[in-house]
């Protein structure tokens, strides 16, 4: 997706912008016995362990534009992933930051701290309410780069990545640049909302709301599905076989998760 650039901007040295893309995605789901939601916490383990995840955030890099300089991944016990990816603007950065003293030996550490405020990391969450049958999977993304690339590109591969049922999203812009006569800008393309950005097919999806802080720089968006299917909610239990009551009951407990997280408060039963 293009990001329209200020026009005219020509800077006096290097782009030192921040810019940084975060998720909150979740998955929501009903697992009607413990056994159930132990399955289910497997099979989110096994669909997002550490080796996919590693291959979603080296797209998330090829779309962006990056490129990789370091991944750590680690699949945690009893659950959850982690993958931290260091990344670089461009190829000649990366040399110049290894070669600055022809005298030392190049070492990873030599990149880090050159290039550290540019890195894709994602976290997985799965957990399970102790008693009414809800369990939830949560990925939080950061997909943060330092100069004129932005992660806003990757958002709809993002979102289609994981298929959330909500999705929390933050943009910030932090710094400033300089024109060639020394006059800062805090922002170097146009923006006033992430919606801008989220490709038709997935707007007609959710339900969004904003909360933006223009003159800061920090756009939030907020996404919910429109439609509510139990037959895609039900893990390890098939609607055929619940009574009228049961999905009625289930209903308004997944609902009611779904509203809170949304909301980001809890909600009182009427």
């Amino acid at each position: 997706m293009e990001i329209k650039q200020l026009k005219e901007l020509k800077l006096y040295g290097f782009n030192n912008l921040t810019k940084t893309l975060s998720f909150n995605m979740y998955d929501i789901c009903y697992a009607k016995s413990s056994e159930h939601r132990q399955d289910y916490i497997q099979y989110i383990d096994e669909e997002y362990n550490s080796d996919r995840l590693a291959r979603i955030l080296t797209e998330v890099s090829n779309i962006i534009g990056a490129h990789i300089l370091n991944i750590a991944k680690q699949d945690y016990d009893p659950q959850g992933a982690s993958v931290t990816m260091l990344v670089s603007e461009e190829q000649e950065h990366i040399k110049e930051a290894i070669s600055v003293d022809k005298n030392e030996p190049s070492s990873p550490s030599a990149v880090v701290a050159h290039l550290d405020k540019s890195h894709i990391t994602v976290h997985t969450y799965p957990e399970s309410h102790p008693n009414k049958g809800i369990s939830t999977f949560r990925a939080d993304i950061d997909v943060s780069t330092c100069g004129r690339i932005s992660p806003l590109t990757a958002l709809n591969y993002l979102l289609t990545s994981f298929s959330s049922d909500i999705a929390i999203i933050d943009y910030r812009i932090r710094g400033f640049t300089r024109d060639l006569d020394g006059r800062k800008f805090f922002i170097d393309h146009k923006i006033n909302s992430i919606q801008n950005y989220i490709a038709k097919e997935q707007k007609e999806l959710y339900q969004m709301i904003d909360v933006n802080v223009y003159q800061e720089n920090i756009f939030h968006t907020k996404m919910i599905l429109k439609d509510f299917n139990l037959d895609n909610y039900l893990f390890g239990t098939a609607k055929n076989e619940l009574s009228p009551n049961e999905k009625k009951r289930i209903k308004q407990r997944l609902t009611k998760e779904m509203a809170e997280i949304f909301h980001g408060r809890n909600i009182p039963r009427l």
